[in-house]
């Protein structure tokens, strides 16, 4: 299943205000929704377990609690979220890992390229975002870093 396809089902479904859409295609089907209400025209997209990857909710589509502390580093494109470099590797990262800017956090795969994320500031890993194998939306918060000696952030 194409990622490029998968974004045209999602135009389809905002530009025509519809709820939910679903297609099968052989033995792979996806099937989006989103809320009636939804101003910003996000969808989710659902891959049946097995098929493919988890699925996501869209950046902005969950109301913010409060103010969250750290720096978000978020997702540079639409792909597959991975924590490790193979399935048989450990996590690049876990929660109360020390980073430092430039290492790297995990790997997005888009159209068959995989990309390495990079950590964007030093500090102490305080979040993982996305689950391994998900499917991440451009601009989709991956991880939360907390700068050493700055609470307040």
């Amino acid at each position: 299943m194409d990622i490029k396809w998968i974004e045209e089902l999602a135009r389809v479904l905002r530009e025509n205000d519809l709820t939910a859409l679903e297609v099968q295609e052989g033995e792979k089907s996806v099937k989006l929704e989103r809320k009636a209400s939804a101003a910003d025209g996000s969808a989710a997209v659902t891959v049946p377990a097995g098929k493919g990857a988890s699925p996501f909710v869209p950046a902005g589509a969950e109301p913010a609690a409060q103010p969250v502390k750290g720096t978000l580093v978020t997702s540079p494109t639409v792909g597959v979220f991975y924590a490790a470099a193979s399935p048989d590797s450990k996590p690049f990262v876990e929660v109360g890992d020390q980073v430092k800017q430039g290492d790297i956090l995990c790997i997005i795969e888009a159209m068959k390229l995989m990309n390495e994320i990079p950590a964007e500031t030093d500090g102490v890993i305080q979040e993982i975002c996305a689950e391994n194998g998900q499917v991440v939306e451009y601009g989709q918060p991956l991880f939360r870093i907390l700068s050493e000696g700055n609470t307040a952030q």
